[in-house]
């Protein structure tokens, strides 16, 4: 009897989700999206949430809107929710915040300064950025303290034209490797497209290539800076060959050995932990690419990912 009642229970959710695959047109499996570079299931359940949403956006144009209203507690789930943008900042649809269904939030700016919609208008349109993440610090809907979010978007045209954005984020999320190879791939491209004036957009504290922990940075080929992953350069010069992670071992030495036959490398080195004793695992990822006739190198480091 008990069984019969949990079951009895399910059989609403179970309908609504055949329903919400009948209307997107979607088929399971999702053959067509590469999840192969995370490392979490709840990034990987996020873009495949995302995925959808934008597939019904794509087939059944801006009815979908009403669409997501009628099935909002579907779209607001426990770890995420669905939004949908216009492309001059217009929020149309939002399942965790319906108040801000209508208004334009092309300037607004999270706590640390960091102009969000800005940021997912310029994920979507790189090529170096397939699922639009963006990085920032946000609220849960019925909290009143900020939280760090990352969220994945996909650009949409409809069949009438119209051109929207639809995302959805993680709070608290685990950090990608993926992540830190999406900026510091864009700041690469952002040095051979701009040269030196590169550098004082990679440096800005509010810019995409530096979130939570995160910083992109950059030096030369003797050591020396030019974007610091600790502090302004004026206050002391400092060279990051050569440094030695808590077991002595030299993470930049054996990348830069590395890198004289790849453009790219992973390092893997052990740092102190602010949350728990002993050492963790970190990872670097590092380019090099031509500033004028010196080599450049960028990259950045995050936690190692540990899946369970």
């Amino acid at each position: 009897m008990k069984y019969s009642k949990n079951r009895n229970r399910k059989i609403p959710l179970l309908l609504s989700a055949l329903f919400i695959l009948l209307f997107s047109g979607c088929q399971p499996g999702h053959s067509d999206l590469d999840l192969s570079m995370y490392q979490y299931r709840d990034t990987r359940d996020l873009v495949r949430f995302v995925y959808d949403a934008a597939g019904v956006l794509q087939k059944n144009g801006l009815s979908s809107i009403d669409y997501f209203r009628n099935n909002r507690s579907f779209y607001k789930q426990k770890n995420y929710y669905l939004y949908v943008y216009s492309l001059d900042g217009t929020n149309l649809f939002h399942a965790g915040m319906p108040e801000l269904e209508g208004r334009n939030l092309l300037l607004a700016t999270d706590k640390n300064g960091k102009m969000i919609t800005g940021m997912i208008l310029r994920a979507i349109e790189n090529p170096a950025n397939p699922h639009g993440w963006v990085h920032y610090t946000w609220w849960e809907p019925g909290k009143f303290y900020p939280v760090p979010k990352s969220s994945c978007h996909f650009k949409v045209i409809t069949p009438e034209g119209k051109e929207l954005f639809v995302g959805g984020g993680i709070d608290y999320p685990q950090e990608e490797k993926e992540f830190i190879r999406i900026v510091v791939d864009d700041a690469v491209s952002s040095f051979e497209r701009q040269g030196m004036a590169a550098v004082n957009e990679i440096a800005d504290p509010t810019s995409e290539y530096n979130y939570r922990e995160v910083r992109v940075f950059a030096f030369l080929s003797d050591g020396s800076m030019l974007i610091s992953p600790v502090m302004n350069e004026r206050f002391q010069k400092m060279s990051i060959v050569g440094c030695v992670d808590e077991v002595g071992h030299k993470p930049f030495d054996k990348a830069l050995e590395r890198l004289e036959q790849q453009e790219s490398v992973w390092e893997v080195f052990l740092a102190k932990s602010r949350f728990q004793r002993g050492l963790i695992k970190k990872c670097l990822y590092l380019r090099k690419t031509m500033l004028e006739d010196s080599v450049v190198y960028v990259g950045a480091v995050t936690d190692l990912p540990e899946p369970p």
